[in-house]
């Protein structure tokens, strides 16, 4: 059993025990650093008391919590239980409030999440990291908390050194379940005890319809730089592979819960100025596939990712990352 601890090692040895990692998965070393710091604020935050009302989210939760996607995710996405955070704003039909209504409770929302953001997720991680012997400069923008860690490798191209924790209280992050997620060098170098962490995990059918309706809102905008986004469908297209989408095709009633949870907060426009139609979209009206100038953007993204090393060679060219999205696009049709 591992007894020494990463951050015990000497800086020399943190590095090679990373290289000796990176020649055994082809992955680049900075991207398994960065993993380790991405694990380390995961344990620091949701293993605390804190946990118990948080839950994992986005594409970071897909590879970490279900081997679900292989590309490297560098960012948290962490959901606190509204139920807990407002309980007195969480049971109001928003979807058939009005428009101020819905912005008020909006607002009210992110008022107390930021309160609780800095009064206590940032002292919870920053004594965290501390115990672990992580050694990071921890500070706070709005509701995201940035962990700002000094690098062992020089070379980190487009990923930055540092983790950002991003929050939201807008929602109960159900079905979740609780789920291990463990640094990916740590399979490699079992003499080195590396940080982990047992957050509830939000299940990946929601993830998926979280992601088909955000992508289907950049479709039917047919506007948009598409910078960072063609992961989304990158992982739209990974989580078909791995039967998730499937899984999720079939759950009508989750799609029609992740669709009244966007019109309560994320109401957007079309390119012809009309209200997107979220319930509209998981009823049969789905859009995965972009057109004009929204596609080539989402093309140069794709590009600049595949060729970053983030998709650790799980990847396709973007035309059949397209046509699969088309595909699956049918089958949520149908």
């Amino acid at each position: 059993m591992a007894d020494t601890s990463f951050f015990e090692l000497t800086e020399a040895d943190r590095r090679d025990a990373l290289e000796v990692a990176a020649s055994q998965t082809g992955r680049p070393a900075y991207l398994l650093e960065k993993d380790v710091w991405v694990v380390l604020t995961l344990q620091a935050l949701l293993n605390s008391s804190l946990g118990e009302h948080l839950t994992f989210k986005g594409g970071t939760s897909l590879s970490k919590g279900y081997q679900a996607i292989q590309r490297f995710s560098e960012d948290l996405d962490i959901t606190h239980d509204i139920r807990v955070l407002a309980p007195d704003l969480a049971g109001e039909d928003l979807p058939n409030a009005s428009r101020n209504r819905r912005d008020n409770v909006r607002k009210e929302i992110a008022r107390r999440l930021n309160d609780w953001v800095q009064n206590d997720a940032l002292p919870i991680i920053e004594d965290g990291l501390g115990e672990a012997g992580g050694s990071a400069r921890v500070r706070l923008v709005g509701e995201k908390i940035y962990v700002v860690y000094q690098p062992l490798f020089d070379d980190y191209r487009v990923v930055r050194p540092e983790v950002m924790v991003e929050f939201g209280g807008l929602d109960t992050g159900e079905p979740h379940e609780r789920r291990i997620i463990e640094c990916d060098a740590a399979w490699f170098i079992p003499d080195v005890a590396f940080p982990s962490a047992s957050p509830f995990v939000m299940r990946p059918e929601r993830t998926f319809w979280e992601k088909a309706t955000l992508i289907h809102v950049f479709c039917e905008r047919q506007k948009g730089r598409g910078e960072r986004h063609s992961r989304h469908w990158h992982d739209l297209v990974r989580l078909d592979d791995t039967g998730y989408a499937e899984t999720a095709l079939v759950d009508r009633a989750l799609a029609q819960t992740v669709a009244q949870y966007k019109e309560s907060f994320f109401r957007e426009k079309r390119s012809d100025g009309e209200w997107i139609d979220y319930e509209a979209a998981v009823s049969g009206h789905l859009r995965l596939t972009p057109s004009g100038e929204a596609y080539d953007a989402l093309a140069d993204d794709y590009e600049g990712m595949v060729h970053s090393g983030m998709l650790h060679g799980d990847s396709e060219s973007f035309q059949e990352l397209m046509a699969r999205c088309t595909h699956i696009q049918a089958r949520a049709n149908a």
